[in-house]
C-alpha cells in the first residue's frame, strides 16, 4: 500500500487538544443487517455504517465486553469455584459443573469460542464478586471507552432485560479497544482450544463458532451472537498488509457474507497513507527553540485514492520558556478535505540535551572497549 508524506506549515499558534475525529466515507456496498458499521483500527475512521448510532439488541457480542474485563483483571491463571447459579443459566453452555474448579482462562476461551452463557455468569461473580457487581464494571468500561450509547444489564446478552443494548459504532470501539490487548487478540482468533476436564478422562474441545476464520483468510477474530429479539449479531475483524478493519451487524440474516464484502469493499477502497513521519520536523521559526522539535510516533489514516492529495498540516508551536522541560511545546493539526482528523503533539529536545546524551553514550562506549582491551585512540 502507498505511504505517502504531505508537509505544509500555516500559523504558529499554541494549541494542544488531543482530537479524533473519525470521518464517515460513503462506500459502495450493500447490506441486509439493520445496523453495520466498518471501522479502521489504528485510526477509527468509519470505512462504511449504516444505522450504525440506533440502540438495539446485541445479544452474545456483549460477552467481548466480558472477555476484556476478565483478561484486565490480572487473575486469568487464578480458580474460578462454579456456582448453581451459572450452571442453570440459560442459553448456549460450555457444560461446566457446580462446583468444580477451572481456571479463568480457560473460562474466557470458553466464553469466545462457544459463547457459554455459563461461563458468563462465572466469570462475571468471580472479577466482579456478583454478576450486578460485573455488570456496574462493565458499564464503567463503556463510558471509559466512549460507549456513548450502551447500557449493559448482564454479561452475557440474552434477553432477560430491557435496557440492555448497545449501537454497531459502541460495539466497534469495544472491540477497538479490546484488540489492543494482545492477550484478547489471541483469544479471539483462536480456531480451537482444548480445556482440562477435571471431573472427565477427556479433555474439553471447543471449536471457534465464528466461521469467518475458516471462510474469509483475512480474518482474525471476533464474536457471535443470537437471541429471537436480537437476530443474529456477529463483530469480526480482519488485517491485510498494513490495513485492520473491525466490522460489526446487527439484526443481519446474511451477516458472513455481509462482513465479508465490507471488508474487500474496504481493502481495496483504501490505503494507509502515512501523514506524518516521526521524527524531527521542521516547521521554519521554531519561537525560540534552541534545539530540535520532534513527534514521537508516526500517524497513519485509511484514505481513497481520490483523498491522497487532501492532506494538509497546520504547525503550532508556542513561545520558547526557560521553564519548559517536558512535555508537548505545540501541535501539528492534520486536516483531510478541510476537516480536522487529529492533533498530534510535538516535542522539543535542546542541543544541550542531545549533547548530554552522545557524551553519555561516548563515555560509557569507551568504558565498554577499555574493559575488552580496545584502545579508544588507536
Amino acid at each position: 500500500m502507498r505511504m505517502v508524506s504531505v508537509l505544509f506549515i500555516f500559523a504558529l499558534v499554541f494549541s494542544i487538544v488531543f482530537t479524533n475525529i473519525p470521518q464517515k466515507v460513503n462506500a459502495s456496498v450493500s447490506v441486509s443487517a439493520k445496523s453495520a458499521i466498518l471501522m479502521e483500527q489504528k485510526s477509527g475512521r468509519i470505512l462504511f455504517e449504516k444505522d450504525a448510532f440506533t440502540k438495539r439488541r446485541i445479544a452474545s457480542i456483549t460477552k467481548i465486553m466480558t472477555a476484556i474485563i476478565a483478561i484486565e483483571s490480572g487473575k486469568m491463571d487464578k480458580y474460578v469455584t462454579v456456582s448453581e447459579r451459572a450452571v442453570h443459566t440459560e442459553g448456549s453452555s460450555v457444560y461446566l459443573k457446580a462446583g468444580e474448579k477451572i481456571k479463568l482462562k480457560d473460562l474466557v476461551y470458553g466464553l469466545m469460542l462457544r459463547s457459554g452463557n455459563d461461563a458468563a455468569v462465572a466469570i462475571a461473580e468471580y472479577v466482579g464478586g456478583s454478576v450486578d457487581g460485573f455488570v456496574f464494571l462493565m458499564n464503567q468500561k463503556a463510558k471509559e471507552i466512549g460507549m456513548l450509547n450502551t447500557h449493559f444489564a448482564n454479561p452475557h446478552g440474552l434477553d432477560d432485560h430491557n435496557d440492555h443494548y448497545s449501537t454497531a459504532y459502541d460495539m466497534a470501539l469495544l472491540t477497538r479497544y479490546a484488540m489492543n490487548n494482545d492477550l484478547y487478540r489471541k483469544i479471539a482468533g483462536t480456531k480451537v482450544y482444548r480445556a482440562p476436564n477435571p471431573t472427565e478422562s477427556w479433555d474439553r474441545i471447543w471449536k471457534n463458532k465464528n466461521r469467518l476464520l475458516t471462510k474469509y483468510k483475512y480474518s482474525t477474530g471476533g464474536k457471535t451472537g443470537y437471541t429471537k429479539l436480537a437476530k443474529r449479531t456477529l463483530v469480526t475483524t480482519a488485517e491485510k498488509g498494513d490495513m485492520e478493519l473491525i466490522a460489526v451487524t446487527i439484526n443481519d440474516s446474511n451477516d458472513w457474507d455481509d462482513h465479508i464484502s465490507m471488508y474487500e469493499n474496504g481493502f481495496n477502497g483504501f490505503d494507509m497513507a502515512e501523514v506524518l513521519s516521526k521524527g524531527k520536523i521542521d516547521v521554519g521559526k521554531n519561537n525560540g527553540f534552541n534545539g530540535s522539535l520532534f513527534i514521537r510516533n508516526s500517524l497513519v489514516y485509511p484514505a481513497t485514492p481520490d483523498e491522497m492529495k487532501l492532506f494538509r498540516i497546520t504547525y503550532k508551536v508556542k513561545k520558547y520558556s526557560p521553564k519548559q522541560k517536558t512535555g508537548p511545546v505545540g501541535s501539528a493539526e492534520v486536516y483531510l478535505d478541510g476537516k480536522l482528523i487529529k492533533e498530534v503533539p510535538i516535542y522539543y529536545q535542546s542541543k544541550t540535551e542531545k549533547e548530554n546524551k552522545h557524551g553519555l553514550l561516548e563515555f560509557f562506549s569507551n568504558v565498554f572497549l577499555s574493559i575488552l582491551g580496545v584502545k579508544t585512540n588507536g
